[in-house]
């Protein structure tokens, strides 16, 4: 089933007209208009060979600007704990985020949720340069559990639109330190117009 969410993510991030529609049908206007700016500035997305398998994610997402690997998980619960084989596979990324200098994302679909139900977070890492680093700044990280332990919780993550918004824009990485603004100024537009 996870195969499904992979090939809808990537439908979104590839531009694809009808995978961004299918994605948005039930989103309001602003966050539909946030996810269309895909189409204008498209990713290569490839499935990871060996999904799932240590380090690669999911699915790889590639323009000449930026590359990351996505891990794609679902479910019903708004929170998901890493334990076993997901924590072997966050240290992965992890560990592959740091050593290629990627900025590692957990993509988490919450099933049953009208509006945008993606949500996106990072995976804490070092050493990032150029725009991944200012990009790393606006992502939430994985939030932590009293233990310590990085976990998935839905409510915590980036609406997939806003994403999308933020990686979109044509005029460079000085738009990402601001990358809320231009988001925010759409909506009072919109608002506006009503």
């Amino acid at each position: 089933m996870g195969g499904v969410y992979e090939r809808e993510l990537r439908a979104v991030l590839a531009g694809e007209l009808k995978g961004v529609r299918a994605v948005t049908k039930s989103c309001s206007e602003i966050e539909r208009a946030c996810a269309m700016q895909v189409i204008q500035r498209p990713f290569l997305v490839v499935r990871a060979p060996g999904s799932g398998s240590e380090g690669t994610g999911d699915l790889l997402v590639l323009r000449g600007d930026m590359c990351f690997p996505i891990e794609v998980k679902s479910s019903k619960y708004p929170k998901q704990y890493l334990s076993g084989r997901t924590m072997l596979q966050y240290e992965a990324l992890r560990s592959t985020g740091e050593r290629c200098g990627l900025l590692p994302l957990y993509a988490y679909r919450l099933k049953g949720v009208r509006g945008d139900s993606w949500r996106i977070m990072r995976v804490e890492v070092e050493a990032l340069t150029g725009k991944l680093r200012h990009l790393s700044r606006s992502i939430p990280k994985l939030p932590l559990t009293r233990n310590g332990t990085p976990h998935l919780d839905w409510s915590q993550g980036m609406p997939l639109h806003r994403f999308i918004a933020l990686v979109c824009r044509s005029d460079g990485a000085r738009s990402i330190d601001t990358g809320m603004t231009s988001v925010q100024n759409l909506e009072s537009v919109l608002e506006f117009t009503n």
